[in-house]
């Protein structure tokens, strides 16, 4: 595929978490480093820590507050799991966890993760390109839009028996932006397999995009023509826009989204600025050529 990024790490050659945070000429390396000209430089891109990054986090299926998905997800089972493709594909089916990763390019990312509350990560991913996924099952040329669908099962996700959301939870991309080689179906984290509360054992990442986007623990991908609903948006349409692309010149119409306050650096850490699509703008701000990202925010 054009403009794909290869890495010469697979899941047998993953670096010890330790020597991991200290590998700063590997991180150069790294595609959430850039494709050409994106995101800053790798000294500025040193990944979160375990703890922070699996003890922090939405996930709402499991309450609301940042450390119920660590408290309860485990509550969650992740094997046997299958995703249903379906749609405008050439080969709708039920596909195993194991099948999947048994034919897709395993890869490691390190990506920033900003999230629409202005608190932001870096994480670094495991995991293969959405677009390759999407082939094979066979996207059909009538295809335009992507949409994805969240676990409900509430016997083990205490946090549906809210209405804060309407269940399942859903997302969508275009079909561009899903097949963009950023995109990426995450498995790991560290090297190791993506914990309950992060999303296991199957979860979107798109990196432009704020968190929310990135939907966690997906059963089903179906492909369509007309772009699908998604959980926010139909919980809240002024305040999430189908899009979400990470942009410090729209605020949220609660909050400023110009700066962001980094994970781990205290509650009283000084704020850094938010980069437009954060920070890879390079790479994919001809996605939305021609467009008001004002209104299509």
């Amino acid at each position: 595929m054009a403009n794909r990024w290869k890495s010469d790490l697979r899941e047998d050659s993953v670096t010890d978490e330790a020597i991991y945070l200290n590998r700063r000429a590997l991180l150069g390396g790294m595609a959430g480093v850039g494709f050409a000209g994106g995101a800053a430089a790798a000294s500025e891109m040193e990944p979160n820590s375990w703890e922070e990054i699996t003890g922090y986090n939405n996930f709402y299926e499991f309450g609301t507050g940042k450390e119920d998905p660590a408290r309860h997800a485990a509550d969650m089972t992740v094997s046997p799991w299958s995703v249903r493709i379906d749609g405008l594909v050439d080969r709708p089916a039920d596909y195993a966890f194991e099948d999947i990763l048994s034919k897709m390019v395993v890869e490691e990312r390190i990506y920033r993760l900003r999230c629409v509350e202005a608190w932001s990560m870096v994480v670094p991913w495991m995991g293969s390109e959405l677009a390759d996924l999407l082939e094979l099952a066979g996207v059909q040329s009538n295809a335009r839009f992507v949409a994805f669908e969240t676990l409900l099962r509430p016997a083990e996700m205490r946090g549906v028996s809210s209405p804060v959301l309407e269940w399942p939870y859903v997302e969508g991309l275009r079909l561009d932006e899903a097949m963009h080689p950023l995109t990426i179906m995450a498995t790991g984290i560290y090297g190791r397999d993506i914990p309950n509360q992060n999303g296991a054992p199957l979860r979107l990442v798109v990196p432009w995009k704020y968190g929310f986007k990135s939907i966690k623990s997906i059963v089903r991908i179906t492909l369509s023509e007309s772009e699908p609903p998604t959980s926010w948006n139909k919980a809240n349409p002024r305040e999430y826009g189908f899009y979400s692309n990470v942009n410090p010149e729209v605020d949220h119409p609660r909050w400023s989204q110009a700066q962001e306050r980094r994970i781990g650096g205290g509650l009283f850490s000084p704020k850094i600025p938010t980069e437009m699509f954060n920070g890879y703008g390079a790479e994919v701000a001809g996605l939305y050529e021609g467009m008001d990202l004002r209104r299509n925010f």
